[in-house]
């Protein structure tokens, strides 16, 4: 019998190559729908606006400094190198998009709906993901410390070799989320919804402390 995991399948961005420059800063003053674009080199800040979309769009070595855009749509969406520290994306609809090397340091996803979302090598220490709706998400190399995810949905999500130490998971199923790769000191998990995660053996001894267990060392 093969018990190897199932990988889960992706859909990737479908963003066009030598896509043309945009000049966000001033074009969001007029239009709040973006597509077919590349964002580079500059920083976009002081933005509130509701039900912004981008499409199709490259956004590299992009700094997003205070800016709120509730109720996004993202879709074929690619952020390289950019900082995304406390934007508010809360009640976004993301879908086919890929978040490599950036900072996402108190980022607001809460609430938001990801399909096919990748999230590599990014600091998203204290990010909010609470009651956000997820399938088909990768966290690969990510640290995750403090990060918040209470009453998510999870499916076909991975955690590989994310810091998770001071997540908050609570309210969340964790049935079948692979978290053996991660590491933690402590997590806030819910205990009715622990039945199905898969740990390595010496998480396994945090887990049973979380449970109110005292674990006994050889020779005590």
């Amino acid at each position: 019998m093969n018990n190897k995991k199932k990988k889960t399948m992706l859909q990737l961005p479908k963003v066009p190559d030598n896509l043309p420059q945009l000049d966000l800063n001033n074009q969001l003053e007029v239009d709040q729908y973006f597509n077919n674009g590349s964002i580079y080199d500059c920083e976009i800040s002081n933005k509130c606006i509701e039900r912004i979309s981008f499409e199709k769009i490259l956004f590299n070595n992009v700094i997003f400094t205070n800016i709120s855009f509730r109720n996004i749509e993202l879709t074929d969406v690619i952020f390289d190198k950019c900082d995304l520290s406390n934007v508010d994306f809360s009640n976004g609809i993301i879908h086919r998009v890929k978040v490599t090397d950036s900072k996402l340091l108190g980022m607001n996803l809460s609430g938001a709906a990801l399909r096919n979302v990748t999230f590599n090598d990014c600091f998203a220490n204290y990010a909010s993901f609470g009651f956000s709706d997820q399938k088909n998400v990768n966290f690969n190399s990510c640290s995750l410390s403090h990060a918040d995810f209470y009453e998510s949905k999870f499916k076909n999500i991975e955690f590989n070799r994310c810091e998770m130490h001071q997540a908050n998971l609570a309210g969340t199923s964790l049935k079948g989320i692979d978290l053996s790769s991660c590491s933690f000191e402590n997590l806030t998990v819910s205990i009715e919804q622990l039945e199905g995660c898969i740990i390595s053996q010496e998480q396994a001894i945090g887990f049973a402390k979380i449970l109110g267990l005292v674990v006994k060392q050889p020779h005590e």
